[in-house]
């Protein structure tokens, strides 16, 4: 039977990723754009790999099931590239929250219960979440550990309307998230981690960067310590280390990689006043 790994959020960053790690195996691209999964499943076959499309809306259960069918019914699921959502400037703070931190929620679920021995996830969070200060221990555990249907209505997110708050704490989810998904893929022989990226070229940082909020990111890139923004195979190449053989002792991890922005905003140039 094929090894099949399955990406969410068929843009650059997912590509990036299952371009390294894909060989060999049925690469199967999900996307709420079917366009967009199509185009990328045909840059996969025309670069020698084995691959299908599929649409997915991770805001919903019974779509993020189907996706799981579909790609069960292809062969054994070894990885799962979750880099789909949507930022502070395509959607509003209700929208986030059911898309950033109530889907990642729910597609660790399922694919956790269907995850073959030795497989292996990344999910792309973001180093927004490490500039949220700092929650109590009960919000972390409510975050990393209550069933999945039942995250949109912790008390903690009823008052946010604010739409970069809402992505903020959704990062920070999916980074709790991960972490207590990791014990119970554990039990499968699987592993699952995230990486929190900075500004990376990709369409959705274009749309930052042009967006409402331009200033404060292009100031965010001019003041980091590497002073340019990364680029989707830069993704790639931690995305390949962590999902593959030689990061086989890691997982319940996030690894930032933001051009050291994170550093700057509490210890240097970035600092708020």
């Amino acid at each position: 039977m094929k090894d099949v790994i399955v990406v969410v959020g068929a843009g650059p960053l997912g590509q990036a990723i299952a371009r390294r790690v894909g060989a060999g195996k049925r690469v199967l691209l999900a996307d709420l754009r079917e366009e967009t999964a199509k185009a990328a499943t045909e840059v996969f076959l025309d670069a020698g790999f084995e691959a299908s499309s599929a649409v997915v809306d991770i805001a919903s259960r019974p779509s993020i099931e189907a996706l799981v069918k579909t790609a069960t019914d292809l062969g054994r699921v070894t990885g799962l590239i979750h880099a789909a959502g949507v930022s502070p400037s395509m959607a509003s703070a209700d929208v986030i929250l059911k898309v950033d931190l109530h889907g990642t929620a729910m597609l660790l679920e399922l694919f956790g219960d269907v995850i073959a021995e030795g497989g292996s996830a990344v999910v792309i969070s973001s180093q927004s979440g490490h500039r949220l200060g700092a929650l109590t221990a009960e919000e972390d555990e409510a975050l990393a550990k209550t069933p999945s249907d039942e995250l949109l209505a912790l008390p903690m997110l009823q008052s946010i309307t604010d739409t970069l708050h809402a992505y903020q704490i959704s990062k920070r989810a999916n980074v709790l998230r991960v972490a207590a998904e990791a014990v119970r893929w554990g039990r499968r022989g699987a592993r699952v981690n995230a990486i929190s990226p900075g500004i990376v070229i990709t369409p959705l940082a274009r749309t930052e960067l042009t967006g409402p909020r331009a200033d404060y990111y292009n100031r965010m890139i001019e003041r980091s310590p590497v002073g340019r923004a990364g680029t989707p195979d830069e993704v790639g190449a931690v995305g390949a280390l962590l999902m593959g053989p030689d990061g086989a002792f890691i997982t319940g991890s996030d690894f930032l990689m933001d051009g050291g922005v994170t550093a700057s905003w509490f210890f240097g140039d970035l600092k708020p006043e």
